[in-house]
């Protein structure tokens, strides 16, 4: 066992035992007070960290509510306006089928009737078609091709004299023809025959001239006058 040596307590001095203990209190006093304020200050920094955090929890809570709530309205008003598109499209298909039905019925319609219009206007024009075809025969058979190239002078004076008579003949027969239908016309009216019609149709009278007085001199002239009124005649 050591050798416990009490403490030297100096000369001429007295030791107040009691003061000594006395500060040591007070010393471990205001430690423990100074604890106990770090206690209660740290204390309330975590409540209050506690309490800014229980707000920022509501806080974004509510902010989530907030963003679930805008979300289900705008997916409540995207689903109104697909309801509203595809009710208008079928709406719009709908009057699509009806005007197409509507049209397709008209079509028929009309095609029924234009058939009918067709076929009476066909029976119509079959006639008219006949008579076309017996003129045009009648002046295709008339027609001739007036070859008059290779033909020397004497030729020439032969065919333009035969060309006169044959356009003689036809004015002729032309007039004849006006004639009869003017006296036809006067008989359907429930007429007599015109007082300064002539008793007998003879045809016009032809020049006493002959076809060409010139025709002598100038052989040639004559030729395409003829050939347009051969044309004209033939066409009537």
């Amino acid at each position: 066992m050591p050798n416990l040596v009490p403490p030297k307590i100096p000369d001429g001095e007295r030791v107040d035992f009691d003061d000594i203990h006395r500060k040591r209190m007070e010393k471990d006093l205001n430690e423990l007070q100074t604890l106990i304020e770090a206690h209660f200050e740290n204390r309330k920094k975590e409540e209050e960290e506690l309490v800014s955090l229980k707000d920022r929890i509501e806080k974004r809570r509510a902010e989530r509510a907030e963003q679930q709530r805008i979300r289900n309205e705008r997916e409540k008003e995207r689903q109104t306006r697909l309801a509203e598109e595809r009710a208008r499209r079928e709406e719009e298909e709908n009057r699509r089928k009806a005007e197409d039905e509507a049209r397709k019925k008209k079509a028929l319609s009309n095609m029924i009737h234009f058939g009918g219009y067709i076929q009476k206007t066909e029976r119509k024009s079959g006639k008219r078609q006949t008579e076309r075809e017996k003129k045009k025969k009648i002046l295709a058979e008339r027609r001739k091709v007036l070859a008059i190239d290779h033909l020397n002078e004497d030729q020439l004076r032969e065919k333009a004299k035969e060309l006169w008579q044959s356009i003689y003949n036809l004015e002729a027969e032309k007039f004849d023809l006006q004639e009869k239908f003017k006296q036809q016309k006067y008989e359907v009216r429930g007429h007599g025959p015109p007082s300064h019609a002539p008793p007998a149709v003879m045809g016009p009278t032809p020049p006493p001239a002959g076809p060409f007085p010139s025709l002598h001199r100038h052989p040639l002239r004559p030729i395409n006058v003829l050939r347009n009124r051969i044309n004209d005649n033939q066409k009537v």
